[in-house]
């Protein structure tokens, strides 16, 4: 079955940097285009960057356009989202997913990032 899991990150101060790695199985990662969404405290679900199968291309929410930068590596089943320039509104559990855009999934199951001084 497919299976997402995410690593890194953990608590930066705004104006830093945080790396999310996230690890895949269970299908043929390089075959699927892939994506990062994410959920702040009392909020849903809300989609973040996406990038195809073969790297060819990207896409940003226009929230963190400029600042976070999606990629991956297929021959390690791997997606990452090097997030940089980061804001207390950056603050929420972050999931990966398989698929472009918007919010369907399949997901995995999070890891906190929060943003404070």
């Amino acid at each position: 079955q497919v299976r997402l899991v995410e690593s890194g990150g953990g608590l930066a101060q705004p104006g830093g940097a945080l790396r999310r790695s996230c690890e895949a199985s269970g299908f043929t990662f390089s075959n699927y285009h892939m994506m990062w969404a994410r959920q702040a405290p009392g909020k849903g679900l809300e989609w973040v960057s996406g990038i195809y199968s073969d790297r060819s291309d990207t896409v940003y929410a226009d929230s963190v356009k400029g600042r976070f930068t999606i990629s991956r590596d297929n021959a390690k089943n791997t997606l990452f989202l090097q997030m940089n320039s980061l804001k207390p509104e950056d603050t929420a559990v972050y999931h990966c997913g398989r698929g472009l855009t918007g919010v369907k999934g399949p997901w995995g199951q999070g890891t906190q990032v929060t943003v404070s001084s």
